[in-house]
C-alpha cells in the first residue's frame, strides 16, 4: 500500500511507525507546509499540502492520512484535498483489541494499546491515542480525538471535532456535543454542551468570554 502521510510533527513521527511496523505498507509522500515545492528524494516525495493533487497526478494508487493531531486543522485539511473519505487508509496499531462487532471510520489512526469494545463506532478521521478506551456501544464522530488513556465508559457519545483529553472519564449514557474540550483528568457526569470546554473532577462547565 502507498501511502501519503500529510503533516510532519510529533504526531505524524508515531502515525509513520505504525505504518512502517506492516512490511506491505510504504510511504511514497509526506506534505507539510514547512516545504515550498513537491521534490522527490531517496524516493520520497515532500511538498506543501497544497502539492496534493501533483501527486495524484503521477498516477500513483494511494492511500492518505492526515497526521495532525488538532482536530479542526485536519478537518480543513480534509476538505482541501477534496478526495473522498474511501481515500484514506485507516491504521491501527497491531497491540489494540478491537472488537469485530466495532466499525472504524476512513482515515482514523488507533494507537498502541487502545481498546474498542463491542458495537462501538468511529467516525472518519478521528485519533484513538494510546490506551484510550472505548467501551461497549459508544458512538464517536468524525474528527474526535481521544487523548492518551482517555476513557469513554458504555454508550457515550462523543458528537463531531471534540477533544477528549489524557486521562480523562465519562461515565455511561453521556453525550459530548461538537466541537467541545474536555480537560486532561477531567470526569464527566453531565452531558458537555457544544463548544463548551469542561474541566476537574466532577466536570464543570469554564464560563464563556463575555
Amino acid at each position: 500500500m502507498n501511502i501519503v502521510v500529510i503533516g510532519e510533527g510529533g504526531h505524524s513521527k508515531v502515525i509513520r511507525e505504525i505504518i512502517r511496523s506492516k512490511k506491505e505498507n510504504q510511504i511514497v509522500a509526506i506534505l507539510d507546509d514547512k516545504y515550498t515545492e513537491l521534490m522527490s528524494k531517496d524516493g520520497l516525495y515532500q511538498g506543501p499540502i497544497s502539492s496534493a493533487h501533483q501527486l495524484i497526478d503521477l498516477g500513483y494508487e494511494l492511500k492518505w492520512v492526515v497526521a495532525i493531531g488538532n482536530n479542526e486543522r485536519r478537518k480543513s485539511i480534509f476538505m482541501q484535498i477534496g478526495l473522498p473519505h474511501e481515500n484514506y487508509v485507516t491504521l491501527v496499531h497491531e497491540s489494540a483489541v478491537i472488537s469485530p462487532s466495532a466499525s472504524l471510520g476512513h482515515g482514523s489512526v488507533i494507537m498502541a494499546n487502545v481498546v474498542i469494545n463491542a458495537d462501538a463506532h468511529v467516525g472518519h478521521h478521528t485519533i484513538m491515542n494510546t490506551g484510550s478506551i472505548v467501551e461497549h456501544d459508544c458512538q464517536i464522530a468524525d474528527y474526535v480525538h481521544l487523548a492518551p488513556k482517555a476513557t469513554l465508559t458504555g454508550a457515550v457519545v462523543i458528537q463531531e471535532g471534540s477533544m477528549i483529553g489524557a486521562g480523562a472519564t465519562i461515565i455511561p449514557g453521556k453525550q459530548v456535543g461538537e466541537w467541545a474540550t474536555v480537560g486532561a483528568g477531567a470526569t464527566v457526569i453531565h452531558d458537555i454542551p457544544s463548544f463548551r470546554t469542561a474541566i476537574g473532577t466532577p466536570a464543570v462547565l469554564i464560563p464563556k468570554k463575555k
